[in-house]
């Protein structure tokens, strides 16, 4: 059992990132040299706008919030545990958090239920779509759990995963950060390499290029080959 816990410890934390980062950089740069305008969010709320707002906004500020916060852990590790090293900045730290996690749950799920129950929104809505969401989910629910249940992530997060990660930068990656970890912890952060893996292949990738390409790059045009009132009406989709 420990031998088999090796090798998958082994394969995704010492393996799987380079594999990621390989595939990332591959992709990404053909995509854009061969399909500049595929890098798009593909947004589909000119179909619908009230629903559209009550996902995307509160899913949008609570990522970026965690994002910014998982960096600024990242970057200056020994300024966090400084911060966390008074009881009452620590409670805020991780209480701020747990809000923009629960934040980004809420606006996921909202996502989810109008991609599924709306007619307009599930015609534009692919399969690769389907797989981002479900891995968008697994990544939301384990990072909520771990919050959670394993209180204080931001102070670990600092001593123990930021080392770690410096240490794949560094083609170097060292294990001994990583094999304690819970399950869940290992989850959140298998699910969030292989997120890093779907970007290049989905409509993620717009996220590398807000907002500054818009302000150089040609005007795209639209031509509507078809007639629309068939091609959104969802009784002619099914």
């Amino acid at each position: 059992m420990d031998s088999y816990k090796n090798i998958l410890d082994t394969f995704f934390f010492s393996m799987f990132p380079y594999i990621i980062i390989f595939t990332f950089l591959l992709v990404t740069i053909q995509r854009y040299r061969a399909k500049a305008y595929t890098f798009s969010s593909l947004s589909s709320q000119f179909l619908e706008n009230k629903q559209h707002f009550w996902a995307m906004v509160p899913f949008h500020y609570g990522i970026i919030s965690v994002l910014t916060a998982h960096l600024i852990w990242f970057l200056v590790p020994e300024t966090v545990l400084w911060w966390n090293s008074v009881p009452a900045r620590l409670y805020i730290m991780e209480i701020a958090m747990f809000i923009f996690g629960l934040m980004t749950f809420i606006g996921l799920l909202n996502i989810i239920l109008r991609r599924r129950n709306n007619a307009l929104a599930k015609i534009v809505t692919s399969k690769a779509d389907w797989v981002v969401l479900g891995f968008l989910t697994v990544q939301v629910v384990t990072g909520l759990y771990t919050a959670y249940f394993y209180r204080w992530g931001s102070s670990w997060f600092a001593a123990s995963l930021t080392p770690y990660l410096w240490s794949v930068i560094k083609f170097s990656p060292d294990l001994t950060y990583i094999t304690a970890m819970p399950f869940m912890v290992k989850a959140h952060i298998v699910s969030a390499y292989s997120i890093i893996l779907l970007f290049p292949f989905t409509r993620l990738v717009h996220a590398l290029v807000v907002p500054n390409p818009y302000l150089w790059r040609k005007s795209q045009v639209v031509r509507w080959n078809w007639n629309r009132k068939t091609i959104r009406n969802p009784k002619n989709n099914s």
